[in-house]
C-alpha cells in the first residue's frame, strides 16, 4: 500500500516525475523485492519497512555488482531507494528514526569515469555497415545515424515521434530528456535527406502519422533499450571484423553520445554549446570530454560529415525516386 501510494501519488502526482525516471525507480524495487524473497525469504507480501535494515540494502547493492553491474548502477538504485525512504519519514513519521539510519548509507565511490568513443573513422566505417538494399537495412542506418548525429540518449531516441521531426533547413530533432526536459538539436543536412526520403518512401509524411514513433520494431511497438543495444551490437561486430581497431569493445548505444561530443570538442566547439548539445544540466558533466582528448582540435565536425557512408554501395533498391537517388548517391 504504502509502495502504491509514493508511485502513484508522491511521483506521478505530486512530482510529476517523467515516466522513465518512474520506470527506473519501478525496476529498483523490483530487483530490490526479489533479492528480499530470494536472499532473506522475505516474500512482497510480508516485507515491511520496518524490516529493512541497513544490512539488506547494502548486501542488494552487493549482489548488484556481483552479477556483473557497475558501480554506477548500484550508486543508481541506492539513490532511488534513499527517494523512497525520505518519503517514508514524512508519509509514516513513526519510522523516522528506521528510515534515517538507512539513508545514513553512502554510495560507493566511482572508479574515474573513462569516455568509450569512436573515431571519426569508425564511425564512417559502422555506418558503412546496414544494407540500403532493404527497408529494415536502411532503417537501421537511419537509426545509427540520427544515434551519433543527434547526440541522443537511447531513451531519448526511442521517444522520438514524428512531429518532433523538421527537415526543412534548418533541420532540427526535438529530444525529451531527463526531467521531461526538452531541447532542440540540430542534425545535419546528409541525415535530414536520409530522414527525409524515409519519411516519404515509407508514407509517414502525412498529418495522421505525426504522433508516431520515428522507429518502431518489427510488431510496431516501441523499441526497446535491448533492441536498440541489439542494433547497435549487430552492426559493431560487423564493422569489427572489417576494421578490428576501429570499433570499442564493448560498443554500447552510448558510445554514439560520447563519439558526438569529443567530436565537437576536437573540432573546437565550446564546451557551453556541447553542454547544452547533450542536454547536461551541469557544465561539470561536459568536462569529461576535455580531460579525455588530448590531442590535437580536428577540422571543422562538418567536414567528417561527408565521410558518414562509403556510398558506392549506397543503391536502395526499394525505392524508385530516381533523380533522388542519384543525389542521395553523391551525398558522400
Amino acid at each position: 500500500m504504502l509502495l502504491n501510494k509514493y508511485f502513484v501519488g508522491y511521483l506521478t502526482n505530486e512530482r510529476n516525475f517523467s515516466t522513465n525516471t518512474i520506470s527506473s525507480y519501478r525496476d529498483t524495487f523490483s530487483q530490490f523485492l526479489v533479492y528480499c524473497r530470494d536472499k532473506e525469504s522475505l516474500p512482497p507480501e510480508k516485507l515491511t519497512v520496518s524490516m529493512i535494515t541497513p544490512e539488506m540494502v547494502t548486501g542488494f547493492l552487493d549482489s548488484l555488482e556481483s552479477t556483473g553491474k557497475s558501480v554506477a548502477t548500484r550508486n543508481q538504485r541506492l539513490a532511488a531507494l534513499r527517494a523512497f525512504f525520505k518519503y517514508v519519514q514524512y508519509a509514516v513519521p513513526e519510522h523516522m528514526l528506521d528510515m534515517q539510519r538507512l539513508l545514513l548509507i553512502k554510495e560507493k565511490q566511482k572508479p574515474k569515469e573513462t569516455v568509450s568513443f569512436l573515431s571519426v573513422e569508425g564511425i564512417a566505417n559502422l555506418l558503412n555497415q546496414p544494407s540500403a538494399d532493404t527497408r529494415s537495412g536502411y532503417r537501421d542506418m537511419l537509426l545509427l545515424t540520427v544515434l551519433y548525429d543527434s547526440g541522443a540518449r537511447v531513451s531519448e531516441l526511442t521517444d522520438i515521434r514524428i512531429s518532433d521531426v523538421r527537415t526543412d533547413s534548418p533541420a532540427s530533432i526535438c529530444l525529451y530528456g531527463k526531467g521531461g526536459k526538452s531541447r532542440v538539436v540540430p542534425v545535419s543536412t546528409n541525415t535530414a535527406a536520409l530522414l527525409k526520403n524515409y519519411l516519404g518512401k515509407e508514407r509517414l509524411n502525412t498529418p495522421e502519422h505525426v504522433q508516431r514513433l520515428l522507429f518502431r520494431n518489427r510488431s510496431g511497438q516501441k523499441l526497446t533499450r535491448s533492441g536498440i543495444l541489439y542494433i547497435v551490437t549487430k552492426y559493431g561486430n560487423m564493422a569489427r571484423e572489417r576494421s578490428p581497431g576501429l570499433i570499442p569493445s564493448p560498443l554500447t548505444p552510448h558510445c554514439f553520445r560520447h563519439s558526438k561530443a569529443m567530436h565537437l570538442l576536437q573540432s573546437g566547439v565550446n564546451l557551453v554549446y556541447i553542454r547544452d548539445f547533450l542536454g547536461h544540466e551541469h557544465l561539470k558533466t561536459t568536462e569529461i570530454y576535455a580531460r579525455s582528448d588530448s590531442r590535437a582540435k580536428r577540422e571543422a565536425i562538418a567536414g567528417a560529415y561527408s565521410n558518414y557512408r562509403d556510398d558506392s554501395q549506397f543503391r536502395p533498391s526499394w525505392t524508385d525516386d530516381s533523380g533522388l537517388m542519384t543525389w542521395l548517391k553523391n551525398l558522400c
